[in-house]
């Protein structure tokens, strides 16, 4: 038997405006809504710019509490609508300690749960280490009335480690809030090549645990203000893919999207019926997967 689930990604651009930012994440929440998701996944640190392109201790006066602000008109709208939201802040957790958060809105404005991102990237253009502590919430899935969402964050998404821990817990699908893009003075053939495995690395979570995977990435071209590079082209591309990685939508990698698509949650236990990966994992010889390097 069949369980639907309709669920909205809002792809945007960004800017310095924080209130004109987070007024496009309404409004496309608002869209997705009128479309039918009752699920809706926003983008990463979306309602600023991507800070992260240089160290700036001016750029820790973005933070807010969770509750915040951000919850507050992100759970009036969750309520009015009766949709859950997965949104994607920069959490200020005490003074000099702040985070990479996703935070889930349930359908009734309250907020079900929030991880905290697990793995920092710090390489040019990303010096994400400078700003964020790594997450200390774990793997753990949040309950809501759509189902356990294991919501994770960008560069976590290149670790099947995470994918895997969240499936273990019982995620009934994969959310990741992304902000990532091209160096614009790369190759065409570089650039296409950082894409695909960024597609593929997500794709290859939904096939090895048989759950969907929805990605939401921002687009467009954001500056770096340091003047030491020429910033970062978005790629945009935000998708669903179903339990064998198959695509059930994708977006434009340059425009602004508000993807809605229907996924079949009980997909997962038909496909782990004849694709059976948790039922033949050799636990007792994967020891050594707790060491950073076998010597």
């Amino acid at each position: 038997m069949s369980k639907t689930l309709s669920v909205g990604l809002v792809q945007e651009t960004c800017s310095d405006n924080r209130d004109a930012n987070l007024a496009k994440m309404l409004a496309g929440v608002r869209a997705a809504a009128q479309r039918g998701a009752k699920l809706i996944l926003l983008q990463e640190l979306h309602n600023s710019l991507y800070f992260c392109q240089t160290e700036d201790t001016t750029q820790f006066d973005l933070a807010e509490s969770i509750p915040g602000p951000s919850t507050e008109a992100l759970g009036k709208l969750a309520k009015e609508l009766g949709v859950v939201i997965v949104a994607s802040l920069f959490e200020r957790r005490a003074a000099g300690l702040y985070h990479n958060t996703a935070v889930v809105i349930e359908a009734d404005g309250n907020i079900a749960g929030k991880y905290r991102k697990m793995h920092i990237p710090d390489d040019p253009g990303y010096y994400e280490k400078f700003y964020f502590t790594p997450g200390d919430l774990g793997f753990e899935p949040i309950q809501t009335s759509v189902g356990k969402l294991g919501v994770m964050v960008c560069w976590d998404q290149w670790y099947p480690e995470g994918a895997r821990m969240m499936a273990l817990a019982g995620a009934d699908m994969l959310l990741y809030p992304t902000a990532i893009g091209w160096d614009p003075r790369d190759e065409a053939a570089e650039q296409s090549r950082q894409r695909d495995a960024w597609i593929t690395i997500q794709r290859a979570h939904a096939v090895a645990n048989g759950l969907p995977v929805l990605v939401c990435n921002r687009t467009g071209l954001e500056t770096d203000p340091s003047g030491q590079s020429v910033g970062s082209q978005f790629w945009g591309s935000s998708f669903v893919a179903g339990p064998q990685g198959e695509f059930l939508a994708s977006a434009a990698t340059d425009t602004p999207e508000v993807l809605v698509v229907d996924i079949d949650l009980s997909r997962s236990e038909e496909v782990r019926r004849i694709w059976p990966y948790l039922r033949d994992r050799r636990i007792d010889a994967y020891g050594d997967l707790l060491k950073r390097y076998r010597d």
